[in-house]
């Protein structure tokens, strides 16, 4: 593997170890600008409504435009990353975010911010894979490289929490453009730091682009989630919707049999031989279509059923915040000192009890219990990625360590974009003083997200194989 150390860097055990735990937290800082971005527009949703005359399921569109690109894109990202340089392409999706986030802060009109957002998911998709690629690689010790990893996948959890805390701040100082403005000095302070600590370096093999798998990967990916999307408008039985529903499964079936004939495909399917990396991938859908959903709901019912302002909004999501930032570092310290069952079984446990208080409050369920239940959910979200991430990892060599990372990193994105789906299902065109009632299916999925947990944690138990 080829690795460049930037000129004048120190050398030494104790100048080596800085250096790879600095790389560590440029990323870091990288990942937690692309986990922000992904949730912090949801408390913004109601404002850019207003602000640009588009209902909810124009809203949805605005979220999943970009959790979709950047789920479609990541392994192939990952790909041109081992080929042309993973410092170069996480440098060149710093700036294609950049300029995309200017685009959204600067959109005239709904199409056009979903576009600028679709673009932005275009660089983010350079960021996450080729991150976690940066740092396997600049961790020869297995144990340290466990406990990178679970540091670089709190971040990541920790993020994903943040979001509506900053964005409700955010809007309410500046307005709702200012979450997409924020953007630009992060990403020019990472541009410095990326250029001065992270070294290049590539794949040992350099993977060629699957194509037609990633034409099949988009198109599935788009016309599932885009029928969950505009199902409560076409009709679910519509010729519409049928015809969608014949199209998602034509794109999946070929995907798998176009992926089985590669030789170097798009998605190694036979990871998913291994019970542990595939119930990881499960998990971490779930996961993040149960934070997607509790997000949405939480929001539409604050703002539009008891008028709450963004900030207030944001802020009742402290809870959550506050429970990730406490445990998802926990989690990664339990998870390398004690593998990832019990550090699951905890995330399950929480996730589904948050989830449940919820579904059982009945229509109007009230502030205190709200902010308990985000705070169940968000310490369960803390302990899930660490673990959740390792499973995924565990037992693979450094040279496929990335690519499973990348699998993961799509579940990810697939369970944000399948969430805001769901949720938005549920709340398009309801009263107001209706969305407590239409939510509760919403948070009965939560609940089976975190139970779920429960037997991704049974299947971690197993060896993986080599």
């Amino acid at each position: 593997m080829t690795t460049t150390i930037p000129a004048g860097a120190a050398t030494g055990p104790a100048a080596g170890a800085r250096r790879r735990w600095t790389v560590l937290a440029v990323c870091a800082l990288s990942m937690f600008l692309i986990g922000v971005d992904t949730t912090i527009v949801n408390v913004g949703l109601p404002a850019i409504g207003r602000g640009l005359g588009v209902g909810t399921r124009g809203l949805e569109w605005v979220v999943d435009a970009y959790t979709l690109v950047l789920a479609s894109l990541l392994i192939a990202s990952g790909a041109l990353a081992d080929r042309f340089g993973r410092r170069r392409v996480f440098r060149c999706g710093l700036v294609v975010f950049a300029l995309a986030s200017l685009a959204c802060a600067l959109a005239p009109s709904p199409g056009l911010l979903v576009a600028a957002r679709a673009v932005q998911g275009v660089g983010a998709s350079m960021l996450s894979p080729v991150a976690l690629a940066i740092v396997v690689n600049a961790m020869p010790d297995p144990r340290e490289r466990a406990r990178a990893i679970g540091i670089w996948a709190s971040v990541f959890g920790l993020s994903m929490a943040a979001g509506p805390v900053i964005g409700g701040a955010l809007i309410a100082a500046f307005g709702w453009r200012s979450v997409f403005w924020i953007n630009a000095p992060v990403v020019a302070v990472a541009l410095v730091l990326v250029a001065v600590f992270v070294p290049e370096s590539r794949g040992q093999w350099a993977r060629r682009l699957d194509l037609p798998g990633q034409l099949l990967l988009t198109t599935a990916l788009f016309v599932s989630v885009g029928v969950l999307i505009e199902g409560p408008r076409i009709g679910w039985a519509s010729p519409a919707a049928l015809a969608c529903y014949v199209a998602a499964a034509a794109a999946t079936t070929a995907f798998v049999r176009v992926e089985l004939r590669r030789t170097e495909p798009l998605i190694d399917l036979r990871l998913f031989r291994r019970p542990p990396f595939a119930s990881a991938v499960l998990g971490a859908v779930a996961v993040f279509a149960a934070l997607s959903v509790s997000l949405l709901l939480t929001t539409l019912y604050l703002q539009n059923a008891l008028g709450w302002t963004p900030l207030a909004a944001g802020s009742a999501t402290l809870p959550m915040a506050l429970g990730a930032t406490v445990c998802a570092p926990w989690s990664g310290s339990l998870t390398g000192r004690l593998g990832p069952r019990r550090p699951l079984l905890l995330a399950g446990g929480f996730t589904a009890a948050g989830g449940l208080c919820m579904a059982v409050l009945g229509p109007d369920p009230g502030v205190p219990p709200l902010l308990a239940a985000h705070l169940l959910i968000g310490i369960g979200f803390g302990f899930a990625n660490a673990p959740l991430t390792h499973t995924a990892v565990s037992g693979l060599p450094p040279s496929r360590a990335g690519v499973a990372g990348a699998v993961t990193s799509t579940a990810r994105q697939v369970g944000s974009a399948v969430g805001i789906a769901v949720a938005g299902a549920l709340a398009a065109g309801v009263a107001p003083d209706r969305l407590a009632r239409a939510s509760r299916p919403g948070w009965l999925l939560v609940t089976a997200c975190g139970l779920l947990l429960f037997a991704v944690a049974r299947a971690s138990r197993r060896e993986p194989a080599a």
